[in-house]
């Protein structure tokens, strides 16, 4: 990868794709510290980490249609979890960010100029922000079961892996989505289920990991639907818990 700019870019919150009203959105996994210097110590402070944290701050432009900005996050008072992803580009394999998140304001500000933005607040709740990799290109529209391409991560890493997954319309009876894995492509190892989503019968957002921080995961990683329905469009990133060395 070289260096890149930030266009095209796409900001999803809950199901729903507020990129064409975002102007601006800072990530932040901050970690928490505690100061635990003693009374013997050398004279500097003494720090260790604490609880994991995350951020996702975004600007936007007020846009009243369905399902847009302000249909959107006017809903925050609801005090529900809300899945916010940053997904960079719209290539698979490109960076991505999620968390499961409360959102905390949704203020706006009408500018001399006769502008109207609004400022939102997301922090990670009970888990940190979460950087992986996207394994759909961006937004990804079946209108069948499929399989998805595959995103080659040059090695196999053992400590297990967090997914999200951000369903956008569905048109049908319902539309699971699951991760799969593979040590060679599908060659002569069969691509097999890691992650399965609930299954989806309309706008939904979820985070899953596998079952255990061991659990053993393949080179390779593939999106692949099943179920019955005449349109899914939605979206998935995955971060590994840790990287082979």
């Amino acid at each position: 990868m070289a260096k890149q700019a930030g266009f095209g870019d796409q900001l999803f919150i809950a199901g729903y794709d507020i990129s064409g009203d975002a102007s601006t959105v800072s990530l932040g996994a901050p970690a928490g510290v505690l100061d635990v210097t003693a009374i013997n110590g050398a004279g500097g402070h003494e720090r260790i980490y604490s609880n994991v944290e995350g951020a996702i701050n975004f600007t936007t432009f007020f846009n009243d249609a369905a399902n847009q900005q302000h249909d959107t996050l006017k809903a925050k008072g609801s005090g529900a979890d809300r899945i916010v992803g940053y997904f960079h580009g719209s290539a698979i394999g490109n960076m991505a960010a999620s968390m499961t998140s409360k959102q905390i304001n949704y203020d706006g500000t009408r500018a001399q100029d006769g502008s109207l933005v609004f400022s939102v607040q997301a922090l990670a709740n009970a888990y940190g922000l979460d950087y992986g990799e996207m394994l759909t290109a961006g937004k990804r529209s079946d209108t069948t079961a499929t399989n998805g391409s595959s995103h080659n991560y040059g090695a196999a890493t053992a400590n297990g892996l967090v997914a999200y997954l951000q369903v956008f319309s569905f048109t049908g009876t319902s539309c699971t989505v699951k991760i799969q894995q593979s040590s060679d492509n599908g060659g002569g190892d069969a691509f097999a289920d890691l992650i399965t989503f609930t299954a989806a019968t309309g706008v939904t957002s979820e985070r899953k990991t596998t079952v255990a921080l061991t659990t053993a995961v393949e080179q390779y990683l593939r999106v692949v639907t099943t179920g019955t329905f005449s349109e899914c469009t939605f979206a998935v990133m995955a971060s590994r818990f840790a990287y082979a060395l």
